[in-house]
């Protein structure tokens, strides 16, 4: 295959100025590449040197003088990430200097990486499945302890032991079935009915929690929507700065000053919320603010978790409660009353109806002098954590987190369900063996046994290149 003849390098660290700069080569000339823009100190070359050593010395451009002095190493395939040789080169992280010692390394016979491509040859070579190379992906992107610490474990396997158990349970089931019918004489135990029934439904019932996994998945990796309602001046734009840390939206004293959502990604107790700074709800006659009141109720409409800014200095109002109502009846709220430090009115009983109440959550703070915003992020991380359940000691890494792997997870659990459905209603076990087959097919599909070459594609272009 030509993409694993060439030999690969590109530059692997974020770009823009920094202390440190990596080129990285993957390929079968990857090492002899790396030696001719490498001079070690002293004598010899960087071949000449142990794999897996650091090496110092100067980085040569491709006139051959030096731009910069540099730490080599390298390290012989199987044994690397890409299971090719592959070598670094760890520079000063000028841009320049990257860029002249690419250059070089162009010049000498490697070619331009592509997006993902490092992580694709992995995947290729057997170093990956592809649940773990997507972890890659995920792990680059986390944006929360508990992302990064779920992709940390898809990395190791977590995900791929988990499929494999299912996977190699159904290979069983087919593998006995087709010695029993293959070899009538040998002493084989014929499978029952009932073992092949409970079988199906033991691997069924696996297939389900692992489909049902990847709602939690999502939720990691895309973040708790939790929007910030409430009426104009109310103190949401400065409730999102000052969850944010930063000033993110525009803050005024003129009502109607947010017109658009605004989302800013925070982490609350290490779990992943994304927050949604919205236009007041109200009624006016200002078409420009009616489309920001329409996009705040489309927030409302899809929200894991409500922040209700109160002014607590200002009466509590029926359009108030109507809006707490409407919260109350999409997720837990909790009702921000914002501006303590300011003489407050008393909320007045809502008097909500009982399957509502219990949604509602109150905290008193003021945004100006910060007062009581660790109350009301300790309140937010608490109702955060409903969405994140873990058994005590389940391993980090075995959810599904993207729309691919769970349409395959469910197309296997949709074909074991058929095969138990039809043995249930008497038709001949060797009969079943196309549903059980489909259910194997779809499982390879999610840890890339058997993926289309587009699918990958589509895969790994998402990465950025130098991974």
């Amino acid at each position: 295959m030509a993409l694993l003849t060439d030999t690969i390098a590109a530059i692997s660290t974020p770009p823009g100025p920094g202390a440190i700069g990596i080129l990285r080569l993957s390929g079968p000339r990857a090492v002899e590449i790396a030696s001719l823009c490498f001079r070690p100190l002293g004598s010899g070359t960087l071949s000449d040197r142990a794999p897996r050593t650091l090496v110092y010395g100067d980085l040569l451009d491709r006139d051959g003088e030096v731009i910069d002095q540099v730490l080599a190493t390298y390290t012989r395939g199987p044994a690397s990430y890409t299971g090719e040789d592959t070598a670094e080169l760890q520079c000063h992280g000028a841009p320049m200097v990257l860029a002249l010692g690419l250059e070089a390394l162009f010049a000498r016979g490697a070619r331009q990486a592509r997006a993902g491509e490092f992580t694709r040859r992995a995947f290729l070579n057997g170093r990956l499945d592809l649940t773990q190379s997507e972890a890659v992906g995920d792990l680059l992107e986390a944006s929360s302890r508990e992302e990064a610490r779920n992709a940390a474990g898809q990395l190791s396997g977590a995900l791929s032991r988990r499929i494999g158990t299912v996977y190699s349970a159904l290979v069983d089931v087919m593998a006995h079935f087709h010695a029993v019918l293959d070899y009538p004489d040998e002493d084989l135990d014929p499978f029952t009915r009932e073992g092949l029934s409970a079988a199906l439904t033991e691997q069924e019932g696996a297939l389900r929690k692992l489909v049902a996994s990847g709602a939690r998945g999502f939720r990691l990796v895309q973040g708790l929507s939790c929007p910030i309602l409430g009426r104009p001046n109310a103190g949401k734009s400065s409730l999102l700065n000052a969850l944010a840390g930063y000033d993110r939206a525009i803050v005024t004293d003129i009502p109607g000053t947010t017109r658009d959502t605004v989302e800013v990604p925070i982490q609350v107790d290490g779990l992943p919320v994304r927050l949604i700074d919205t236009a007041g709800i109200r009624e006016g006659q200002d078409p420009v603010e009616q489309l920001g009141v329409e996009r705040s109720r489309q927030a409302l409409a899809g929200a894991n978790l409500i922040l209700l800014v109160w002014d607590a200095s200002s009466p509590f109002m029926r359009e108030d409660r109507q809006l707490l109502l409407d919260c109350l009846n999409v997720a837990d709220t909790i009702l921000v009353e914002n501006k303590c430090d300011l003489p407050s009115r008393d909320l007045p009983d809502p008097a909500l109806p009982e399957a509502l109440s219990g949604r509602l959550h109150r905290v008193r703070i003021s945004v100006r002098t910060g007062e009581g915003l660790d109350r009301l992020e300790e309140a937010m991380a608490s109702l955060a954590r409903d969405f994140f359940p873990r058994a005590q000691g389940e391993a980090y890494g075995q959810l599904l987190t993207n729309e691919r792997q769970v349409q395959a997870a469910d197309r296997a659990r949709e074909a074991v369900a058929r095969a138990r459905t039809a043995l249930e209603a008497g038709v001949t076990p060797d009969a079943l063996l196309t549903d059980v087959e489909e259910a194997l097919e779809a499982l390879g599909e999610l840890t890339g046994q058997s993926v289309r070459e587009d699918v990958t594609d589509r895969i790994f272009s998402k990465f950025c290149v130098g991974k």
